[in-house]
């Protein structure tokens, strides 16, 4: 990633883009390459090879996930956050399923808005605090009667670091790179992962890591 953070705005509201591009605008490290509210000055602006996306849910005539959708089919990988009103369970669990690296939402102060997209850019899974129980909400019941063991202590060091990086949407054969071990190894380890906290998906096992290091970090901030 660059120096400076690029970033594109995608949001069907005027009003939306220009507010979020001035906050952003004046602050350090950012770089707005530009805003739109269509797929086409979307596909247009990732020319200009931004480090993350951050685009709204509901917009006319393509809401924000189909537009997500439409241009990962198209080859597009650069991370995305979703920066929008709605705190619907349902919407958020989308969200997370179509590999967004953050769920914000719009009333957030901007100071936490801001905080929470260079932590993106950093590579970390973020949600806005308000949907935090909403994430383990998403958690209980992976198994018909069962709950999650919710709780990392249950994992090897290895173990911990793994899921570290997938929390980051790294894939396994990144993961057998980065820590110098085989694809297979990896594998392994994704099962004994999921095996040891209840959980059936890769996806439900990075938010549960998400929700115990923002657990973690309010606790410290107490």
């Amino acid at each position: 990633m660059s120096e400076k953070i690029k970033v594109i705005l995608v949001d069907d509201q005027n009003l939306c883009r220009s507010g979020l591009s001035e906050l952003l605008g004046n602050c350090y490290g950012f770089s707005v390459l530009g805003a739109t509210g269509s797929v086409e000055g979307l596909r247009e602006l990732l020319l200009e090879q931004p480090d993350l996306l951050i685009m709204d849910l509901r917009m006319k005539p393509m809401d924000g996930l189909a537009m997500l959708g439409q241009i990962r089919k198209e080859g597009c990988t650069t991370p995305a956050v979703v920066l929008t009103m709605s705190d619907s369970d349902v919407d958020l669990a989308n969200a997370i399923r179509a590999g967004v690296r953050g769920y914000l939402l719009k009333d957030m102060a901007p100071d936490d808005v801001v905080d929470a997209i260079r932590r993106v850019a950093a590579g970390e899974l973020v949600v806005a605090p308000a949907m935090t129980i909403k994430m383990i909400e998403m958690l209980r019941g992976d198994q018909p009667g069962d709950e999650p063991k919710n709780s990392l202590k249950l994992l090897t060091d290895r173990e911990r670091e793994i899921l570290q990086l997938l929390s980051r949407g790294e894939s396994n054969k990144a993961i057998a790179q980065t820590l110098s071990i085989s694809y297979d190894t990896v594998k392994q380890h994704v099962r004994h992962i999921l095996t040891k906290l209840n959980l059936s998906s890769r996806v439900k096992a990075a938010v549960l890591f998400t929700v115990e290091q923002q657990t973690q970090n309010s606790d410290d901030r107490v």
